[in-house]
């Protein structure tokens, strides 16, 4: 199981370096294809959306069929084959196929994982294990940032994604041999993801579900780039270096929420607290977004820190759902949490295209984008203050 789960946590790396790879690769990819800040979220958006549409038949699968085959699968033909598809792009829509392909392919990976531990250990637990799986898989968020920016550079983009379809196939076929898939839950073959929507305690949890990701993925994944080079006109160098700041802290983020239930006697209002100052970081930068550039990365990094809180929600939602329902259960929650995500990507590129329209310097756009971040998380924390602790 110790090397099923590696091999699961390494293909979690690979799934957050591709929602995120865009960002460092926009200078290339604008050059080379003409794909626009708008041609990119939106194909950063479609990789949300194809990896929420997943959720609910890979609840499913991992319920019925289990994790080794579910995601080994889907991590061959969506991972390596989006990869594949990417690399060989010669237009602003076949990069958006390859995303869509990806997102197919990364779906079951985190939730595969996160289905073993729901089944092996208790739910007091989860939350510190789902936690480190999300750190050490948030390396991927390092990868594609600096190391992307210099293996595009030495390599050139085309050949890097090469060695990366390689890789994800690689490790599709790792997951298939040393993945083992844990003893059933009873009545395994009863119920339905509306059994879980039919708990009243998850209605408070999953708004907030629906935006926390949002701020620190959509500005990691997409908008670092475009911003920096719009507003400090800053290389790709310089934008791997402050997506490598953002990323590394988003990794010490997810080990910081991890444990932090069991520090403070509290689920809920840890992740409230957090999320509250993640508000405040957002509404800072759409103040000062014309700040000394390492104010703004400063900022950046706080957006990346207290956005982490995905698998503590998680954590808290597990809480309320029946051992039979896990696949199901966490699989819905994060199809919440990737929806908002994905959603906020179409959203974020239409303002920031009817803002650039009528802005009167280059920062204005991203003022409104870092105030809609913040005011979403201000209406999910307002719904979340209602919801019932749990951490047993």
């Amino acid at each position: 199981m110790r090397a099923g789960v590696i091999s699961l946590v390494l293909a979690y790396v690979l799934s957050q370096f591709y929602r995120a790879f865009l960002a460092v690769l926009a200078p290339a990819l604008k050059a080379e294809l003409g794909a626009t800040p708008a041609d990119l979220s939106y194909a950063s958006g479609m990789w949300f959306v194809a990896f929420a549409a997943m959720q609910i038949p890979v609840g499913a699968a991992l319920d019925r069929v289990g994790p080794r085959r579910t995601a080994a699968v889907l991590f061959a033909l969506g991972g390596a084959g989006g990869a594949l598809v990417c690399a060989l792009a010669q237009s602003p829509l076949h990069i958006v196929l390859g995303m869509v392909l990806l997102g197919i392919g990364c779906s079951p990976v985190l939730m595969a994982a996160y289905f073993i531990f729901a089944r092996i250990y208790s739910a007091a637990v989860f939350g510190t294990l789902a936690g480190v799986v999300l750190g050490v898989g948030s390396l991927g968020n390092v990868a594609s940032s600096v190391p992307l920016a210099w293996a595009a550079e030495v390599f050139g983009w085309r050949g890097t994604l090469f060695v990366l379809a390689a890789i994800s196939l690689g490790l599709a076929v790792l997951i298939a041999a040393f993945v083992s898939d844990p003893p059933r839950a009873g009545a395994e073959k009863r119920g339905s993801v509306l059994d879980i929507l039919r708990i009243p305690a998850m209605w408070l949890i999953l708004p907030l579900m629906f935006v926390n990701y949002a701020p620190s993925a959509g500005t990691r994944g997409l908008w670092v780039g475009p911003y920096m080079a719009d507003v400090f006109g800053a290389d790709a160098a310089r934008i791997g270096l402050v997506s490598l700041v953002m990323g590394l802290a988003m990794i010490a983020g997810n080990f910081f929420y991890g444990p932090l239930d069991r520090w403070l006697g509290t689920r809920k209002w840890g992740i409230f607290g957090g999320n509250l100052l993640g508000a405040a970081a957002c509404f800072a930068l759409a103040g000062l977004t014309m700040s000394n550039i390492w104010t703004v990365v400063a900022l950046l990094a706080l957006v990346g820190f207290f956005g982490a809180s995905f698998p503590q929600l998680i954590a808290h939602g597990r809480a309320f759902f029946p051992a039979h329902l896990t696949g199901r259960g966490v699989t819905l929650m994060n199809l919440f949490g990737i929806a908002g995500v994905g959603v906020m990507q179409f959203v974020t590129g239409q303002v920031h295209t009817a803002q650039s329209a009528v802005a009167e310097a280059p920062s204005d756009p991203y003022a409104t984008l870092f105030l809609v971040y913040g005011l979403l998380l201000l209406a999910g924390l307002a719904i979340y203050a209602f919801s019932r602790d749990r951490i047993d």
